[in-house]
């Protein structure tokens, strides 16, 4: 496939970026610095700048998906949406936070005392930006959550999905990899499951 990676550099960009060129996917990587993409076969680098809606569009053009992996806080969500919706492209997947799950029915991990506070202007854009998702009819979007515990430790290729709720294992923690959250969302790329849903994956 055409894939269109914004944010292509970044923490979970970097290892999505990898794991769909290992794939074989022609990928196009939307950043600001095209110097810091890898020089291979099959990839394209283009600096674009996200808040100008109609460049991105442009940028986005004949793609068969969007993936953005950007923080939520350096973005517009209508911006970045309306720009998807311009270019044609046919799906949109969003590397989502863990602060819009539910920790417990009817509260998000965001809301709880425990959730860090250094994280929450970032966790609470996010939830935003799943709102303005839901508010999309006619747009094919994704949105992937994470764990609570995000971390760099490397594939499995084993993990779970689950939809709105937080994901723990029988440890009582709530974790993924940057590399097998990477599979996860290749593989919904691959194989669309969630069309106009949010889903989660941990371990």
């Amino acid at each position: 496939m055409k894939i269109a990676l914004i944010g292509a550099t970044g923490y979970a960009g970097g290892p999505i970026f990898k794991e769909a060129v290992e794939r074989g996917h022609q990928v196009t990587a939307l950043v600001r610095h095209p110097e810091k993409v890898p020089v291979q076969r099959n990839v394209v680098s283009k600096k674009v700048d996200i808040h100008d809606e109609n460049a991105l569009a442009k940028a986005l053009e004949g793609h068969d998906v969007v993936i953005s992996s950007v923080r939520f806080l350096d973005t517009d969500p209508r911006a970045l949406i309306n720009a998807v919706k311009k270019s044609h492209v046919p799906r949109y997947l969003v590397v989502g936070g863990a602060g819009s799950l539910e920790a417990v029915p009817g509260v998000s991990l965001v809301d709880t005392p425990e959730f860090p506070k250094s994280y929450q202007a970032e966790a609470k854009a996010g939830v935003r930006f799943l709102e303005e998702l839901r508010q999309e009819k006619d747009l094919n979007w994704t949105f992937l959550s994470p764990s609570a515990n995000f971390t760099p430790e490397g594939k499995t290729g084993k993990f779970r999905l689950g939809t709105d709720q937080l994901l723990v294992d029988a440890k009582g923690e709530s974790r993924i990899s940057v590399q097998d959250f990477a599979v996860a969302m290749l593989n919904e790329v691959e194989h669309p499951q969630h069309r106009q849903k949010r889903f989660t994956v941990g371990y």
